[in-house]
């Protein structure tokens, strides 16, 4: 599978500069990652602890790992000694594994709270209520190796871009009420957008956009 890279250049010309780009590498060989890291690139996602897990060991050190899939506990010691920020917060016990995990391996890790915003009950993430209670100082002192950096959400899987940039702008207003919460300083990522919509999560405030069939095409396998 070869990359996009005109796509890639393409798109990296027209993000603004406070944004970064998620190239969301799962399914995809170590030879696409590293065609794309010798443009210059280093943000890669994987949703797949094992396929994480993997690739980290062999490909350049200096890429950022993100963990963007959903999280299943028994599986973030593999990550939790490396991986750059974690997309997928999405409920209370991922959080105190990581948290555990997080302690075994002496580091910090950031990580991203997942907030439920599609209108499709299969989707993943805490109520919007549920973010804010998280977001207290209080209930950070049970997770001293754990950074909230901001917030991630999935759109519906739908046509109507006008219901895609309300559920982009419910997660917008929620980031920003977590900054009066934590201070701007500590609330920074802003996680929304894919391949087909990243342009009305940029036009809502997004700062990290996920993007992977425009730079890697179709998934190679399930």
């Amino acid at each position: 599978m070869s990359v996009n890279i005109e796509a890639y250049r393409d798109l990296m010309a027209t993000l603004p500069v406070e944004a970064t780009l998620v190239a969301v590498s799962k399914f995809q060989p170590n030879e696409a990652i590293e065609s794309l890291y010798a443009a210059g690139h280093r943000d890669f996602g994987e949703n797949r602890v094992q396929e994480l897990a993997s690739k980290a060991a062999v490909l350049p050190k200096d890429i950022r790992w993100h963990m963007i899939g959903r999280i299943q506990t028994n599986k973030i010691r593999e990550f939790a000694p490396f991986v750059h920020l974690v997309h997928s917060v999405d409920r209370t016990d991922v959080l105190t594994v990581l948290q555990k995990e997080a302690a075994r391996a002496d580091r910090t890790i950031d990580i991203l709270l997942q907030v439920h915003i599609a209108q499709e009950e299969t989707k993943a993430g805490f109520s919007p209520e549920e973010v804010l209670g998280l977001c207290a100082v209080n209930v950070l002192n049970e997770y001293p190796n754990l950074r909230i950096v901001g917030l991630m959400g999935m759109a519906s899987f739908t046509e109507d871009r006008d219901q895609i940039r309300r559920e982009f702008s419910l997660l917008a207003s929620l980031y920003r009420a977590a900054q009066e919460q934590l201070g701007v300083g500590q609330i920074t990522v802003l996680s929304m957008g894919m391949s087909g919509d990243y342009d009305l999560a940029l036009a809502e405030g997004g700062n990290h956009i996920r993007v992977g069939s425009l730079l890697f095409g179709a998934r190679i396998s399930q």
